[in-house]
């Protein structure tokens, strides 16, 4: 009964009411759906299907799918592409991360500074011990 490009109405869920076709089959309990709905698998009992079957292929996509609804005066979901934006960083973990690399910064200099003199030192304390 459920086989590709069957129309379908959804019962359940979010998209309940809305008109749907089969896009592909998952295993025996899960089809992908597209139309009215979001393009999404779906189990078979949130489907009421319906006597009408479309001419599309297994997996066609959102656009070949949204022609076939039109001709049966139906319109499918638009559906866009997010668009990527830049992940925002929290002034809080901005300024803690700056203090963080001028802390290191200073601790690395420091120990460049330090490391040197002690080392002279503890040569001049040796050799004052062998004379």
């Amino acid at each position: 009964m459920i086989d590709v490009g069957r129309l379908c109405v959804k019962t359940a869920g979010r998209d309940a009411g809305l008109k749907c076709v089969v896009v592909d089959i998952a295993d025996s309990k899960l089809v992908l759906i597209d139309g009215e709905t979001r393009r999404r698998k779906c189990n078979i009992a949130h489907l009421e299907p319906l006597n009408q079957v479309l001419d599309i292929k297994k997996g066609a996509s959102h656009d070949d799918v949204r022609k076939e609804l039109e001709k049966l005066g139906l319109k499918a979901r638009d559906t866009k592409p997010k668009e990527k934006k830049e992940r925002p960083v929290s002034q809080k973990r901005a300024k803690a991360a700056e203090v963080k690399g001028k802390a290191q910064a200073e601790k690395s200099a420091g120990e460049k500074a330090k490391a040197a003199p002690v080392k002279k030192e503890a040569k001049k304390e040796s050799k004052a011990k062998k004379a």
